[in-house]
């Protein structure tokens, strides 16, 4: 197994350079007739979050879309997959910010009761305490 870059998947995504889409997207076809995956961890969903919403100007449902979206793939694998789609859901069910809650939610799948931080506003989200 390989992993994937978040750069590979942005393109999948929004395929804003046709030539590196093409590439992707035989890619992923390869590995679909092969049976073969490619695994995306937590840091790089983390920086999903974030060119999405930053560079590419997603609103969050449509960030959460397209997280989605890659969770329906066979061909791909998550670090936490469990914890991607408990992501996903407690992103539309709460206005916390998606990296807050996929650091909360990686913090929990590690075993860990709670996240310590200081910001006030994660208190309702059952995965931060205040420090």
């Amino acid at each position: 197994m390989k992993a994937l870059d978040t750069n590979v998947l942005v393109r999948f995504l929004v395929n804003d350079d046709d030539a590196q889409g093409r590439r992707v997207k035989r890619l992923f076809e390869q590995a679909e007739e092969s049976r073969n995956r490619f695994l995306i961890t937590n840091a790089v969903v983390l920086e999903i979050l974030w060119v999405l919403s930053a560079v590419y100007d997603f609103t969050r449902q449509e960030v959460l879309q397209a997280l989605e979206l890659l969770t329906e793939l066979p061909i791909l694998a998550f670090e936490s997959h469990d914890g991607i789609l408990e992501l996903i859901r407690l992103g539309r069910d709460m206005k916390a910010d998606l990296p807050d809650l996929l650091i909360g939610l990686s913090g929990r799948t590690a075993g860990c009761g709670t996240t310590l931080t200081f910001d006030q506003g994660l208190g309702d989200t059952g995965l931060f305490e205040q420090l």
